[in-house]
């Protein structure tokens, strides 16, 4: 299942959704055509109502970010690449609270930078585990 839902996060669970659902699209892991679990896998996957994932989903189609195609699901709209402003503006919000974060701890700009640099090369190794193992098929509502 590609989300991390976090139910603990203040951030309302069909914004988490969204959220990454954008990034996985603007970052070109879900190119034009990619079909999205659906909403039922999504929902028992990660124990949450059916109509948050619904609300999610309505609101990138609404964006334009997916289409909704007979029998098949939700898929990956066709539309341009996102230029590099693009992606970085998506990142901004979560670096401007860890930036807030990492003042209000006392840790100095190069420390931060080192804890980044350290957590995105984690993330990237796990990743990389992550898509050598198989991923089972999810079938459309």
């Amino acid at each position: 299942m590609d989300f991390a839902i976090t139910p603990s996060d203040p951030t309302p669970i069909y914004r988490q959704i969204v959220d990454q659902a954008r990034r996985y699209i603007a970052g070109g892991h879900w190119p034009a055509g990619h079909e999205l679990p659906s909403v039922r896998a999504v929902a028992l996957a990660h124990a949450i109502n059916p109509m948050t994932v619904s609300k999610a989903y309505s609101q990138l189609e609404a964006e334009g970010l997916l289409v909704r195609r007979r029998g098949m699901g939700m898929v990956v709209a066709d539309q341009s690449p996102p230029s590099a402003d693009d992606r970085a503006a998506l990142l901004m919000p979560t670096l401007e609270a860890a930036a807030r974060q990492a003042l209000q701890l006392g840790i100095t700009p190069a420390e931060a930078l080192a804890a980044f640099e350290q957590t995105l090369i984690t993330c990237l190794t796990t990743h990389r585990a992550d898509e050598s193992s198989p991923t089972p098929q999810i079938q459309p509502d």
